[in-house]
């Protein structure tokens, strides 16, 4: 069965793993950059371990900016940049519910801290 997003129902043509059926359900309803967002600012608090600190996260166009709280956290973390953007990615790349356009990978090219 695969959904097609035209006429709102299941066609029984071929099968298709619920896998990505989500993933073209959430592509068909526009769903991918609130979700994508979502998803970004999790990975951010699972990966950093400055979730505590962390007052706002922000991801578009594969730049994510944190407002931290602490300036000696913040610091800690400018210098572990490099480290945090390539945990991040993949983390986001493992996450089933993350949709992503690109093939290489990188999902999180910057990362900016305040």
């Amino acid at each position: 069965m695969a959904y097609d997003g035209r006429q709102n129902k299941l066609r029984r043509h071929e099968a298709v793993g619920m896998d990505e059926l989500v993933n073209q359900f959430i592509r068909d309803m526009k769903l991918a950059s609130g979700l994508n967002r979502q998803r970004a600012a999790e990975a951010w608090n699972a990966v950093s371990g400055a979730a505590r600190y962390t007052l706002d996260v922000s991801f578009d166009r594969g730049i994510m900016m944190c407002v931290i709280s602490s300036s000696v956290v913040r610091n800690q973390l400018y210098f572990q940049r490099d480290m945090l953007i390539a945990r991040l990615n993949e983390h986001l790349a493992s996450d089933p519910l993350f949709v992503s356009d690109r093939q290489d990978g990188t999902v999180v090219k910057n990362l900016i801290l305040r």
